[in-house]
């Protein structure tokens, strides 16, 4: 089917919907943590694993899905993703036993999660030439704006009428909105002619200064260091409030507003990307979350904590937006699939490692200091990694000019 040059926009909006659901049912995690546990037993490390198996289930998938969507598109990834996001949550309705509820998250990550997201944003971003970072960074913003709506959805449902419930009715939301948004799902001309011709190395665009090869595996690098940041806090904020005695619906309300945030920084970090260049806009947004990950065992006050959700939700979201901007920019369409596909596969490692890190961590200690400090310590890995990112960078691109 030929792709009309304005669709473009309509397909930023059925990306940002996608990824609203993609992400939503990734975020609601945290939700389930004492639910769980209290029904069935579980530690919070245990719970926490099932975040875990559905990060490196994602990871592992979407590299294979990478090169899927080189040579097919993304249309029948995103139909094949939703239908499993909403078999995964009904079976994890009807669960009994730990090893279905790692099993059905492993399926959410593998066949759902990882089939909407990279490629999907690998199709929207060749849609564009200018203002490429504003459009991935809406895209990228319903994956927030997921993650602070469904969460906060999933704990009233499960307060009001149960876990299982609760998990119920967030896969009849994916069935039911998810499948006519993916059909809508284009490819760009761009995509279409490297799908086509896909031994085609001629075009002006596909010289860049750094080998693909090479920059996957050093954003690769920063991208597992800084997802491990991010991973404690939007996983275990909520077990975190809760500890420190605020009720359930004003636990999941300060993670709400962490993601709502979030919204406000993928487009601004996407507009950031265009004006001052993504890979410093990388480096300013892991700066603010580094930072900014520590003080959540510090501060016990409400005001303080819907404060600093507002500052670390806006810093990490850029973050993601500003990496997506980074595999898309520094590598030919013909290998946007499988740039992000291996983008994915370093992030969910991280998060997962993130994500049960952090929950081992309380369970040894007893308390989230040492787990949020350790998030800091990944964050400032990350930034010395984006410092030698640049000077490779700024050599190549010396390289290349003088030739």
């Amino acid at each position: 089917m030929r792709s009309a040059p304005y669709y473009g926009v309509t397909m930023v909006g059925v990306a940002f919907m996608l990824s609203t659901f993609a992400f939503g049912g990734l975020g609601s995690v945290g939700v389930f943590l004492k639910p769980l546990s209290a029904e069935f037993g579980w530690s919070r490390a245990q719970v926490s694993f099932g975040y875990t198996s559905m990060a490196l289930s994602s990871a592992l998938s979407s590299i294979f899905l990478g090169f899927i969507a080189d040579k097919f598109g993304a249309r029948r990834l995103a139909l094949m993703g939703v239908l499993a996001m909403f078999v995964a949550m009904v079976l994890l309705s009807r669960m009994q036993t730990l090893w279905e509820f790692y099993l059905y998250y492993f399926l959410f990550g593998s066949l759902g999660f990882s089939a909407v997201g990279a490629p999907l944003m690998a199709s929207v971003g060749q849609w564009f030439t200018d203002k490429r970072g504003l459009a991935i960074g809406v895209v990228a913003a319903g994956g927030a704006f997921g993650q602070g709506v469904f969460p906060f959805m999933a704990r009233l449902i499960t307060s009001g009428y149960g876990w299982d419930t609760a998990y119920l009715v967030l896969g009849l939301i994916f069935l039911i909105m998810g499948l006519p948004l993916a059909w809508m799902v284009r490819e760009s001309p761009s995509r279409i002619a490297a799908i086509n011709n896909p031994n085609d190395h001629s075009a002006p665009q596909d010289h860049y200064p750094m080998k693909p090869a090479e920059v996957i595996s050093w954003l690769g690098l920063a991208i597992l260091f800084c997802c491990q940041c991010m991973a404690v806090p939007i996983v275990h904020v909520v077990a975190l409030t809760s500890d420190m005695g605020f009720d359930p619906k004003t636990a999941a309300s300060i993670f709400m507003v962490l993601m709502i945030s979030g919204v406000v920084g993928r487009i601004a970090g996407g507009g950031l990307c265009d004006r001052l260049g993504a890979l410093r806009t990388y480096a300013l947004m892991s700066l603010g979350q580094t930072v900014s990950a520590v003080w959540f065992p510090q501060i016990t006050n409400l005001v303080g904590l819907y404060g600093l959700a507002v500052v670390f939700g806006f810093f990490y979201s850029g973050v993601m937006t500003s990496l997506i901007v980074n595999l898309q920019a520094m590598t030919p369409p013909r290998m946007t699939g499988r740039a992000m596909g291996f983008g994915v596969f370093f992030g969910m490692i991280g998060m997962g490692l993130g994500g049960f890190l952090g929950g081992y961590i309380y369970d040894l200690t007893g308390n989230y200091t040492a787990a949020f400090a350790y998030a800091s310590a990944a964050g400032v890995i990350n930034l010395c990694i984006i410092f030698v990112i640049s000077l490779r960078l700024k050599g190549a691109t010396a390289k290349m000019a003088a030739v």
